[in-house]
């Protein structure tokens, strides 16, 4: 048997840049599957507090140079990679100069939140699922992390469904306590859209705020996870929206939870 191919995304990932603990389940899952004998990929977006020089980032330039469109408006992106220390595995970088220069992540020195986190979002999701065909892999299990790769999910659904190297692909959502209160606005959708996505296919992201964000992840996604200290509202929604495809991990042990995931992912890739 083949080994099974897992890509990670999230926002963040230990040692490059940690702003809660999804910061050290992305650093220390995918070096357990990999010791699993899985194969494994990690793209995260290049915020600006990340240091080049420190963490040895390269832009890898094979990759560069794809347009991504946000709306009406074209960026291009570009892709670095750096070596996690003391494991066999490389991060990916998501970056572009208009949204991933800042020396922040979501708010600004004053505790804004940033009016174009939705774009930001977006191009992100679309550059992971471009970068991906680029890299010409094909993965079997799309672990999503958090609202900001909330939209992967939907996209694999619908405009890249008929992409040869996606048409197995299955897609794992998983849900923190890193929520915010902005609200979008009304050319959200607008922004979102793509082949074959119209207003119905976004109709659980109406509400245009993190909850809106996460009811689309849910929705496209194969199999909802919980991370730990999930607040009981977030509760609440997560049982109103996926109650089919929830599934709980709940274990203290370690190798235990590795193994959790694990068995999801060789379930989930059949």
């Amino acid at each position: 048997m083949s080994k099974l191919r897992i890509l990670y995304v999230a926002s963040e990932i230990n040692p490059f840049l940690q702003t809660s603990e999804v910061a050290n389940f992305v650093r220390a899952l995918p070096q357990a599957m990999q010791e699993k004998g899985m194969e494994i990929r990690i793209l995260v977006p290049r915020f600006g507090l990340i240091n080049e020089r420190k963490n040895r980032l390269h832009e890898v330039v094979r990759l560069s140079g794809i347009n991504i469109s946000v709306g009406e408006e074209e960026k291009p992106l570009i892709i670095k990679v750096a070596s996690i220390p003391n494991a066999k595995l490389q991060v990916y970088f998501i970056d572009n100069e208009d949204y991933f220069q800042r020396k922040s992540v979501f708010f600004d020195k004053q505790d804004k939140f940033y009016e174009d986190n939705d774009e930001r979002a977006i191009f992100f999701c679309k550059g992971v699922i471009e970068t991906v065909k680029k890299l010409g892999w094909a993965p079997d299990v799309v672990h999503c992390n958090d609202w900001m790769t909330s939209l992967i999910p939907l996209y694999l659904k619908t405009t890249y469904k008929n992409e040869p190297l996606f048409k197995e692909t299955k897609s794992v959502f998983a849900i923190y306590n890193n929520g915010f209160s902005h609200k979008f606005g009304d050319d959200l959708f607008e922004k979102i859209k793509m082949v074959d996505i119209d207003d119905q296919l976004l109709a659980p992201l109406k509400s245009k705020d993190y909850e809106g964000f996460l009811k689309i992840g849910m929705e496209y996604s194969d199999v909802v996870i919980k991370g730990e200290d999930i607040s009981e509202n977030l509760n609440n929604l997560i049982k109103e929206t996926s109650k089919e495809k929830q599934l709980e991990i709940n274990s203290e042990e370690e190798e235990q939870l590795f193994e959790s995931y694990y068995n999801i992912y060789t379930d989930l890739a059949g």
